[in-house]
């Protein structure tokens, strides 16, 4: 019990400091960056930075891994670093940016979904409760209840449901990596991987004038170390033990309230009944995931909170 709640609240502790991360990209932003040069340096200098601190906990040594965690590294860098990236700007081109911020959270469906083939994790009413709860949440939280001029384009849906799909991805992934290895050391080549993906395909450095501008690069360091780089070390920390994937997305949503709330304290951003209503509703999902909801197979009248599960096949690792 104690092992779960310290895992699921590491997730939600990686969750709080993804919040943050619209404060660096408008800070970047303001010096001269652009959306995909802002994405690859806070890759780049994460991988850097990670070097470092793995070098100096972990040792040299460290970086001997299998050839199963290899591909899963590999995947996470392809999928849900590079791959990600490109299919999340292109939905924000297609639908902008709040319907595709909104169509990323049905990323629990599919992890549900996935997680049901790969680890044979079961579903109960909590979990689809959750999961209709989490998405009505994060829609009201980022829209105020208002889809108005939003674009329906067919190939911007596709990409918001691919980057759902790679967003979802991140837990699965990492728990598969993460069960033989440090997370440090996942953390590091997640970002080695994305590091190269990103470089071979997107060629971000062209799309700014100064690609070594000061002012984008101390943000950047800031981006890397505090939300990106410490931040996944204890996503990692957290998903390595976790029995459950699908809860992983619901859990990690809380980034959405933190989001709204930097947004009002730091730019004066104004939030409505609708968006208050959403928050809560985000809230209320993460509770509900992970309540025991009685079936009419089962006695019992209340709800019981329970974290992690009992008689689960364990995950192929």
């Amino acid at each position: 019990m104690n092992g779960a709640w310290k895992s699921y609240g590491c997730i939600f502790i990686a969750g709080c400091l993804w919040g943050t991360n619209g404060l660096f990209v408008k800070l970047m932003q303001g010096c001269g960056s652009s959306s995909a040069y802002t994405g690859f340096v806070r890759i780049v200098l994460s991988f850097l930075i990670l070097t470092v601190i793995t070098l100096i906990k972990e040792g040299p040594r460290a970086f001997r891994i299998g050839r199963n965690t290899l591909i899963s590294c590999v995947l996470l860098g392809l999928v849900c670093q590079a791959l990600y990236n490109y299919v999340y700007s292109s939905a924000i081109n297609s639908l902008g940016v709040s319907f595709a911020c909104v169509m990323t959270y049905m990323s629990p469906a599919f992890a549900s979904v996935i997680s049901y083939f790969l680890f044979r994790e079961r579903f109960g009413p909590n979990k689809y409760l959750a999961m209709t709860l989490n998405l009505i949440g994060c829609t009201l939280t980022v829209t105020g209840g208002s889809l108005r001029g939003v674009s329906l384009a067919v190939s911007g849906l596709l990409f918001g449901l691919a980057s759902a799909a790679c967003y979802s991805l991140v837990g699965i992934f990492g728990r598969i990596a993460s069960g033989e290895v440090s997370p440090y050391v996942v953390a590091t080549y997640n970002f080695l991987f994305g590091t190269i993906f990103l470089g071979l395909f997107g060629h971000p450095w062209t799309t700014v004038d100064n690609p070594l501008n000061p002012g984008i690069l101390l943000y950047g360091f800031v981006y890397a170390l505090i939300p990106t780089g410490i931040c996944y070390i204890i996503y990692f920390s957290g998903v390595r033990r976790i029995k459950e994937s699908s809860k992983v997305p619901v859990v990690a949503s809380v980034e959405n309230v933190i989001a709204v709330v930097i947004g009002v304290l730091m730019f004066g951003e104004k939030v409505g009944l609708v968006n208050m209503a959403g928050i809560l509703l985000v809230l209320g999902s993460i509770a509900v995931m992970n309540m025991d909801i009685p079936t009419g197979r089962r006695r019992g009248t209340g709800l019981r909170v329970r974290f992690g599960t009992r008689g689960h096949a364990a995950a192929p690792y």
